[in-house]
């Protein structure tokens, strides 16, 4: 009976002090005054005080959300999420007024303006997420006083200038993202102190020095990406330190004062996906990396790799996408390397060998390489890709001077009355596609690694394209995670008009919503010469769902033209979904405007040219002066008949 009594009293003791529990009333004014700044009543309704018992706001899952942290009778709100609401507008000084927050999560909104110094007040911030918005100006260096900071993130804004130094005193941040952000300029040496990194997220901004040494220090690090930046090679030997690597994808770096090669990665067999594209990587490929347990997904394209590709490799159990497309690679193909793999992309190497019937699960590249595909569709077309191949000299006896496709979708006339042939086979992770009228083909290489839909490389909308008469041209595209080729084949010799169809059909550009915020940027090269860099769809059509044509003129002297869109490293990588990235193009159309034959047919023609011309010179020379002797013959003989006789 006494344990009863007392347990009641503690009872009610419990329910009245948590009764006289109350927000600081600073902090319900200003969380009030942030609520209405961003016209969240409808969602959140603060009738009652902000930390009341139960809150149905107080959730992790719920959003808006307000939780906090209560000391006696006094409650401080410490967790302030509001995440992807479209809320806009600039930060409310009332923010800097709760000072207890540790967790502030304004990520995937259309918030702009600068980040005010004022933020650095909020000295108890462990979680700050400002990532996805419009933010412009500098990185407000006050960030540094933060120390209590392990996750920051301001990726995909719009911010200038380049990273302070300050952010060196974060000693104890695990996470960095900072991806899109517009930031440029060398990456300061003082952030050498922050070992404890685990993630940084680092691509497509302006970064310049070189690849940064003292990330090798940073032992913990699991996700490292550092593509699309103009950070300088080589890849430092000492990051063999990083062993609990499992996500490393460095890219697209500029020539150094060095090479890079793959000595470094002999320790890094916590690896599950390694992507090294475009890195000034020379020399072999280690037969160690065989023996990673866990590496799924490896890209090593376009770099300068020598020797064969290691025989050890048909072993590679773990492994299921394979890049090694656009470099100096020789020898035959391993056999039996195909045998557990969904994706194989060996293009533009001197390889030779076969490729067996049993590897019909296989999606595979093999177009400028030697290497025999019969499970090709189009032996013909595959033959005309050989021209492809250095030092080959092509001809062909009904050679075509026009080819249309429309990419992703199927055969379409235009108000011109030009017809667009059907492409829409379905591609995989590393394909090669002929069309069946041997005038043109298609090469796609690359995964969306992240996609939760799963490999999609054809885009399409229903909505209507304007700025056209054409919109069912450019309700389908082809989009690709790293390359996307179109050939055409067996052409005649001569100048060529290139019309490139673009419509931005998955990136919106509502300005009042976060999904609008998305940037897709890639390079286009045209016969191995770069006509666009850095292209954005969305920026040059003015919109997106606008049409716009890009056109060119390029020389075909083999029979064949090669147009190449290329991702390199550029562009958000997460709007408005995981993977939206890389090239995207809508139909290609190509025509004759200008003929010539072949060189050595060229060159007869031009001797004779030149030797018709010499004779022509001398023969009308010679007409030149009879005729003037004529003349002078003639008045000579005038004069003398006319002269006084003696």
């Amino acid at each position: 009976m006494v344990f009863f009594s007392f347990s009641f009293t503690v009872f009610w003791v419990l329910q009245i002090v948590a009764a006289q529990q109350k927000t600081e009333p600073a902090e319900v004014d200003a969380i009030n005054k942030i609520i209405d700044h961003w016209n969240l009543r409808s969602k959140l309704n603060l009738s009652d005080d902000p930390c009341i018992e139960n809150a149905i706001w107080a959730p992790d899952s719920a959003n808006p959300r307000i939780a906090c942290d209560c000391d006696g009778t006094v409650c401080h709100i410490t967790h302030l999420k509001i995440y992807a609401l479209d809320i806009s507008g600039e930060l409310p000084q009332e923010l800097f007024l709760l000072t207890e927050l540790m967790d502030l999560n304004l990520n995937q909104n259309v918030l702009n303006g600068s980040i005010p110094p004022e933020i650095g007040q909020l000295s108890k911030m462990a979680y700050l997420a400002l990532g996805i918005n419009n933010f412009t100006g500098s990185v407000p260096a006050v960030l540094g006083n933060l120390t209590r900071l392990r996750s920051l993130s301001f990726g995909s804004n719009n911010l200038q200038g380049s990273l302070p130094r300050e952010l060196g005193n974060l000693t104890l941040l695990e996470q960095l993202y900072i991806d899109s952000s517009g930031l440029s300029g060398p990456i300061p040496q003082e952030l050498s102190n922050l070992t404890s990194l685990q993630i940084i997220w680092m691509s497509d901004n302006g970064f310049t020095g070189k690849l940064p040494e003292f990330l090798a220090t940073f032992t913990e690090l699991k996700d490292l990406r550092v593509e699309g930046t103009n950070l300088e090679g080589p890849i430092p030997n000492s990051f063999s330190a990083l062993t609990k690597l499992e996500n490393l994808r460095i890219g697209d770096l500029t020539v150094g004062a060095s090479e890079s090669s793959l000595d470094f990665l002999e320790n890094l067999t916590s690896l599950s996906i390694l992507s090294l594209r475009n890195c000034q990587i020379r020399g072999p490929i280690p037969e160690r990396l065989s023996t990673f347990p866990n590496l799924t997904f490896l890209d090593l394209s376009f770099n300068k790799l020598t020797g064969q590709i290691p025989a050890s490799f048909k072993d590679f159990s773990s492994l299921k996408y394979l890049y090694l497309g656009s470099n100096n690679l020789n020898g035959d193909l391993p056999s039996d390397i195909g045998s557990k793999l969904n994706a194989l992309d060996v293009s533009f190497n001197p390889l030779t060998g076969n490729i067996p019937l049993d590897w019909s699960h296989v999606s595979i590249n093999t177009v400028g390489t030697s290497i025999n595909d019969v499970t090709l569709n189009n032996q013909k077309a595959s033959t005309m890709l050989q021209c492809l191949e250095q030092n080959t000299n092509c001809r062909n006896k009904a050679p075509s001077t026009s080819f249309g496709v429309n990419s992703g979708g199927p055969e379409q006339a235009d108000a011109k009355g030009v017809v667009y042939d059907d492409d829409s086979e379905k591609l995989g992770a590393a394909s090669l596609y002929t069309s069946s009228n041997n005038k043109w083909a298609v090469s796609s290489s690359g995964v969306f690694i992240s996609n939760r839909n799963g490999p999609i490389y054809v885009a399409q909308t229903d909505s209507q394209i304007t700025n056209t008469l054409d919109s069912e041209l450019y309700k389908t595209a082809r989009i690709a995670p790293a390359s996307l080729r179109y050939y055409g084949l067996g052409l005649e010799n001569g100048v060529y008009r290139v019309e490139l169809h673009f419509a931005e059909v998955v990136m919106d550009d509502d300005p009042a919503s976060w999904m609008g915020l998305g940037r897709r940027l890639f390079d286009v090269y045209i016969q191995g010469e770069r006509v666009l860099q850095d292209f954005n769809i969305v920026k040059e059509a003015g919109g997106s769902k606008r049409a716009l044509i890009k056109t060119f003129e390029a020389n075909v002297t083999n029979t064949l033209i090669d147009i190449h869109l290329m991702w390199a490293g550029k562009g958000t990588c997460c709007i408005p979904l995981q993977s939206t990235f890389g090239p995207l193009v809508s139909a290609v159309g190509v025509s004759q405007v200008l003929t010539y034959e072949d060189s050595s047919k060229g060159d007869g023609k031009r001797a004779g040219r030149i030797v018709g011309i010499v004779f022509g010179c001398a023969g009308g020379l010679l007409i030149i002066c009879g005729v003037a002797y004529l003349w002078w013959a003639k008045k000579e003989s005038k004069i003398y008949t006319q002269a006084p006789k003696d």
